[in-house]
């Protein structure tokens, strides 16, 4: 079933009660979420807007780039506004009315200064950037952290984030991002959680509760989450980023809208448009996901901002004849704030006294600007996060750090570990790190980090000679860039690897191949370190592979037949302290994939929820003809979502029970043994994955529902027990909602999505 999304010509307005009714709903800031204050709120908003001209409303939903603050360059290409005494102006006109992507307190106050005391309403500035992993502690890129299946680390990562940026002088944050990604090729799956929709539902509640703290919106260490990029932007045709996407109703509400919605029921009051069309329509002019849905159906209470630009992309997409157009289109469709274009700026003024739109969209607009300015506490307040002192005293703190690595430590995630190569000996054992990453710090902060602390990076050599006895035990080599050969890098490589007991490779991606507007055709390791890991394999030492990555990639040759791989990622601050605990052992890793490894790039987008076919392969079986596979491979994953190793020897016992019913009102419980047969404690991750065996819609062959962390002591052996309700077997149906049938279910309790044999599970209809 393909979505009805409305032509462009179906429009929304609340007015009124109505209008005020929707905007007081479900409004999230405790504590102040108390009726009296929000009326209180509501009525100095109204009051402002009264006494607005059309100029400021229209400021007022305008979206700058801060030009005084500190601000690398490129960070936001087609800037064009970095006059600091024009911007000047326009705040005291009240002509722009949120700024972003600066940070600094002491400058923050003399921004906001102009704002509170030179302009006409005094209203105060709303200043926003991308803190996507961090400040100036980097943590690990989100896609690594979603390897830890912690949502508490998630939240933990992203209060540390908030402390540093309100510190700063920022009250919103763009992150986090969302998106379901299934096609490795696009660059962006590095900010995401990867291609579960379960995971990342529970690591989009868990980020934004943590950005937004406990105590509301007005806390001094809050900052306002931006869920992004709604919605579909990740189901990118061809992984090609900024390009269309195509799906049914069901595919979209059943794998790409459950995040966000569960990030509004966290608390997020903010929320950025995609840059893509969705089944014809852009979103960021699609009145039937801005309105429709986030409004009429979800309630959702705070405002809408584009992605940078992306209203005057609506141009370029063919759906709007010029800026004017453009503006009239995507304010009617439901944003409400633009960023960047000036379009809303330049044009509102002339489309209300035409009567292209009408003034109460433009004050509905300015009302969800202003209410979440006043849930932030800026009007009491328009000076939180001024002060230099406390920015000097959180901004990188030694917890900050301390967390980095305790984060670094738990993405890692152990592919491969034959004849127990690794956790190396610390002292005793001569080791060549060699590869483009070894000595680098410029790749380990990973794509979307503007203000990292550059002078605290700690790179893969500093890690492993902190952890090593001895310094001269440790021989580091370059052998070839990351997407260039080196002269002479080679030879001495092999000259290196030949005096080593084991060799250490740090191979993969830079921080420039990952990330928005880095999608790949091939997700393969690069060939100059293609070269160098063959040339160094050759010497018949044993090598462990470090994969430096914002994806999931195709492994082959030496890299593929190491007999340890060990996925690093992009960890941030702390990445060499962090590696250099797991491969030397102080901590065994207990990180899973988030993203399923494929045998070939060809086989994106992959997932491992996908849908079962009527000839679905036999993967037991080599050969196999009119089935659906390729001629090249299986229809698997090399390394499937949810697998990693410990530095135990973890083995499952039988689900029990092996058969059980299930009520349609009540829940079952469900158990697993676990037994580390090892020498080393360990931590396992115990998933449950369910499959609908007869359905109205074709199902995935699994669905990940829970998970349970499990610590196991050498030779320990625990249970890990699961109840399971018959809302965890939901799907959406054909409809668009949220449906289940009676009937039988297949149930894992297992180690990864290709792992583990189910049990059958009933449920009954309900009682008449």
């Amino acid at each position: 079933m393909t979505s009805n999304a409305p032509t462009p010509s179906r429009r929304h307005v609340l007015t009124g009660a109505a209008g005020l009714a929707a905007l007081g709903a479900g409004w999230i800031g405790a504590p102040r979420t108390a009726a009296a204050r929000q009326a209180g709120d509501l009525a100095r908003v109204d009051a402002l807007i009264a006494r607005m001209t059309i100029q400021e409303k229209a400021g007022q939903l305008n979206l700058l780039a801060d030009p005084f603050r500190f601000r690398p360059q490129n960070v936001n290409p087609l800037d064009g506004q970095g006059d600091p005494a024009r911007v000047t102006r326009m705040i005291r006109e009240g002509t722009v009315g949120n700024l972003f992507n600066g940070i600094g307190a002491d400058a923050g106050r003399r921004i906001q200064t102009i704002a509170v005391e030179e302009s006409r309403l005094g209203i105060p500035l709303l200043f926003a950037a991308d803190i996507i992993h961090g400040l100036k502690t980097v943590f690990p890129v989100p896609l690594a952290e979603a390897a830890a299946f912690d949502p508490d680390l998630a939240r933990r990562t992203a209060r540390a984030a908030a402390v540093e940026g309100a510190a700063s002088a920022v009250h919103q944050t763009y992150a986090p991002m969302v998106d379901v990604a299934r096609d490795q090729r696009w660059g962006r799956v590095v900010e995401g959680a990867g291609e579960d929709v379960w995971l990342n539902e529970i690591l989009s509640a868990a980020r934004v509760r943590g950005f937004q703290g406990e105590r509301g919106l007005a806390d001094r260490d809050a900052l306002l989450a931006t869920p992004k990029h709604f919605a579909a932007y990740s189901a990118a045709i061809a992984g090609m980023d900024y390009n269309t996407t195509d799906m049914s109703e069901a595919t979209l509400r059943g794998v790409f809208l459950p995040p966000f919605k569960t990030a509004f029921d966290a608390g997020a009051l903010s929320v950025m448009s995609g840059f893509n069309a969705l089944n014809g329509v852009p979103v960021t002019g699609n009145p039937w996901l801005l309105t429709d849905i986030l409004r009429d159906e979800w309630g959702f209470a705070g405002f809408v901002v584009s992605d940078y630009t992306s209203e005057n992309e609506l141009i370029a997409h063919g759906f709007a004849a010029d800026g004017r157009d453009a503006a009239r289109i995507a304010l009617l469709a439901g944003i409400d704030m633009s960023m960047v274009s000036g379009l809303f700026l330049e044009h509102i003024p002339d489309l209300v006294a035409k009567g292209d739109v009408p003034i109460a969209r433009v004050d509905q607009a300015v009302r969800r600007v202003l209410m979440t300015k006043a849930a932030l506490g800026l009007f009491d307040n328009p000076y939180r996060g001024c002060d230099p002192r406390r920015e000097r005293a959180v901004v990188g703190s030694k917890a900050h750090h301390d967390l980095a690595r305790e984060a670094g430590v738990k993405s890692i995630v152990l592919l491969k570990n034959e004849g127990g190569l690794l956790p190396l000996k610390p002292a005793g054992q001569k080791i060549a790190l060699i590869g483009p990453f070894g000595d680098d710090v410029d790749n380990i902060f990973g794509p979307w980090t503007i203000w990292g602390d550059e002078t605290r990076r700690v790179s893969l050599e500093a890690g492993f000679r902190a952890a090593m006895a001895h310094a001269g035990d440790l021989a580091v080599v370059k052998g070839s860039n990351v997407e260039a050969d080196l002269a002479g890098g080679i030879e001495a490589a092999v000259l290196a690897a030949g005096q080593a007991d084991v060799v250490v490779l740090a191979l993969g991606e830079s921080t420039q191949m990952s990330g928005e507007a880095q999608s790949r055709t091939e997700i393969d390791i690069p060939a100059p370190q293609r070269a160098l890991a063959e040339a160094v394999a050759a010497t018949g030492k044993p090598v462990v592979v470090l994969l430096r990555n914002g994806r999931a990639l195709e492994l082959a040759g030496p890299v593929k037949d190491a007999p340890a791989i060990v996925v690093t990622w992009f960890l941030g601050s702390e990445m060499g302290h962090a590696v250099a605990d797991v491969v030397f052992g102080k901590v065994s890793p207990s990180g899973r994939l988030p993203v399923s490894f494929p045998h070939r790039s060809g086989q994106s987008p992959y997932s491992y929820d996908h849908k079962i076919t009527g000839r679905p392969a036999d993967n037991s079986r080599a050969t196999q003809e009119y089935v659906a596979r390729y001629r090249e491979t299986t229809n698997t994953a090399l390394y499937p979502f949810g697998h990693g190793l410990t530095y135990g020897a973890v083995t499952y016992g039988a689900v029990t029970p092996a058969e059980a019913t299930l009520a349609w009102d009540g829940s079952v419980e469900l158990s697993v043994s676990v037994t580390n047969t090892g020498d080393r404690a360990v931590e396992e991750t115990v998933q449950l994955y369910i499959h609908d065996r007869v359905a109205s819609l074709v199902q995935p062959g699994r669905r990940l529902r829970d998970v349970r962390k499990v610590a196991l002591a050498a030779g320990e052996t625990k249970t890990a027990v699961f109840t399971l309700r018959r809302s965890q077997l939901e799907f959406v149906g054909a409809d668009g909602r949220p449906t289940v049938e009676p009937g039988v279910f297949n149930v894992w309790l297992t180690s990864s999505a290709q792992a583990g044999q189910p049990a059958t599970l009933r449920l009954l209809a309900p009682a008449t």
